[in-house]
């Protein structure tokens, strides 16, 4: 019986680490199309804005190229947010203690969250133009 209560907590220590490990491969944004007949300078503006609210900081880079950064305890997303009046992307970077792996094109799970969570609050900055 003591075996088994000594494997049992051995298997459910380790079954806590893997799942707090979890990577998935590297969500994009790919020409999400702008529905509003806008200027790509209310485009950029949707994004500054969207981003600001989920906490990113985003910055012209140049006409068209905007970067966005996220800062999340010890961690640090880094991605480029191409933009016209008819569409934006959302491309990975770069990346600080997110366990990025170049080689398989994976990240960790949250890096995704955030992802989603800034073209939704640009979509939704992008519906108010309607």
């Amino acid at each position: 019986m003591n075996k088994f209560v000594k494997y049992g907590v051995a298997a459910l220590l380790g079954l806590f680490v893997l799942t707090g490990c979890r990577t998935a491969a590297i969500y994009n944004v790919d020409k999400d199309p702008v529905e509003a007949k806008v200027s790509s300078d209310k485009v950029y503006k949707a994004i500054k804005t969207a981003g600001y609210s989920k906490g990113w900081i985003i910055t012209k880079v140049k006409p068209g190229l905007a970067m966005g950064k996220l800062n999340v305890r010890k961690h640090q997303a880094v991605v480029e947010i191409p933009y016209s009046s008819k569409s934006f992307s959302i491309k990975y970077k770069n990346s600080m203690n997110l366990k990025h792996n170049p080689e398989t094109g994976t990240i960790h799970n949250n890096y995704n969250g955030w992802v989603q969570n800034l073209e939704n609050a640009i979509n939704f900055e992008l519906s108010r133009f309607n």
